[in-house]
């Protein structure tokens, strides 16, 4: 079988739209038919810097279709079933057992490569491989081959072509607050970073019933959306600093949690600052590795705590469910975060992504 895929040849190439081939499924592999597949910014970290041996690739990490074929040993799904993909994770290790799939021991190389756990690839052109396993989906194509681990099954009256990003930036966002942070109705949280995953969380936070809920971000267009959306306070950190005004709305107290989506080490220094005690801030930023950041110990030591969070702490065969239930209740409009481009316009969606002109690009497929 082949399929129509965008291709990244090189760093910083625009992507090439041209068939791959497509390998026979192996036993617990799933082929989908793509109807959307989100643009996450762990994409355009690739083209602008592939590792060694990272191209030719087929990137995209949040997808979403319906199952065409399955292997001989998948049980869950069936041709037909709608599904929304995911990262992948091996389901056997003490981490995926103990149900916290997020750390999965290999989570890395099924993930952040582009290849099956042994190396080889789904897709070849030519007879030349090209990485198709990025977070175990590569769905920047018209067909993906994903694992049963990954297909989350979702029901028929929802907007599939929406739903990719509910796998990866949307879980992220929204997963840090009602999963690791998960505050008390009436608490206060400043989420620092109004982009898909930041306004995510913002979401969230209002399905909690925080109280106070400032953000936090550089760009005027974005403080708006945020208000839109149900933020009581905005900060622009480029006019002031963003952790004494925090205190101020909050009577000099500070918040009760806080989200840190960007990573930069200043951010995560004033998401920490602008706490109270005690008081919790959820880390979800990233800008690489390494990356190091400077914090006052004494911060720590009087009850403050900073915690790093993957893929909003989330089981995405639970946690996918659970954001599709409240955004049917009309709790959790996260489609409002989303702009539509067709697949064959791959590269005026992520050159909008990249410069911010986009809160969430969604690429459909036209089916």
């Amino acid at each position: 079988m082949k399929s129509t895929a965008a291709v990244l040849e090189s760093a910083n190439s625009q992507l090439v739209i041209e068939e791959v081939d497509i390998a026979p499924l192996a036993p617990r592999e799933v082929l989908v038919k793509m109807v959307g597949s989100g643009i996450c910014h762990t994409d355009l970290g690739v083209i602008a810097a592939p590792g060694e041996g990272q191209t030719p690739i087929v990137l995209g990490h949040e997808g979403s279709g319906i199952v065409e074929q399955v292997g001989s040993e998948v049980t869950a799904l069936v041709p037909g079933d709608r599904v929304v993909l995911s990262y992948n994770s091996c389901g056997r290790c003490d981490n995926c057992v103990g149900g916290v799939p997020q750390h999965c021991r290999d989570f890395l190389a099924l993930n952040l490569v582009g290849s099956r756990l042994d190396g080889t690839s789904p897709f070849s052109r030519d007879g030349s491989p090209v990485l198709g396993a990025w977070f175990g989906q590569s769905s920047w194509a018209q067909r993906s081959v994903v694992t049963e681990q990954n297909a989350i099954k979702v029901d028929d009256d929802v907007p599939l072509e929406l739903l990719g990003p509910l796998g990866c930036g949307i879980q992220t966002g929204a997963g840090a607050v009602l999963n690791t942070l998960d505050p008390a109705p009436g608490s206060s949280i400043a989420i620092f970073g109004a982009g898909s995953v930041g306004l995510a969380a913002l979401l969230a936070a209002k399905v909690a019933e925080c109280a106070t809920i400032i953000a936090v971000d550089i760009q005027e267009s974005r403080l708006a959306k945020a208000a839109e959306l149900g933020a009581t306070h905005t900060v622009n950190s480029s006019e002031v600093d963003a952790a004494e005004a925090i205190r101020s709305i909050t009577g000099g107290l500070g918040v009760r949690y806080s989200v840190d989506c960007i990573g930069f080490p200043a951010v995560v220094r004033s998401a920490l600052e602008c706490l109270q005690t005690p008081g919790v801030c959820a880390t979800v930023g990233f800008q690489g590795i390494p990356n190091e950041i400077t914090i006052d110990h004494g911060q720590l030591l009087f009850g403050k705590s900073l915690i790093g969070v993957i893929e909003g702490d989330a089981t995405p065969s639970e946690f996918i469910p659970r954001m599709l239930s409240l955004y049917k209740a009309g709790r959790f409009p996260f489609d409002k975060l989303i702009e539509t481009f067709e697949f064959t316009d791959i590269n005026k969606a992520i050159e909008a992504a990249h410069h911010g002109h986009v809160i969430k690009a969604v690429l459909t497929f036209g089916n």
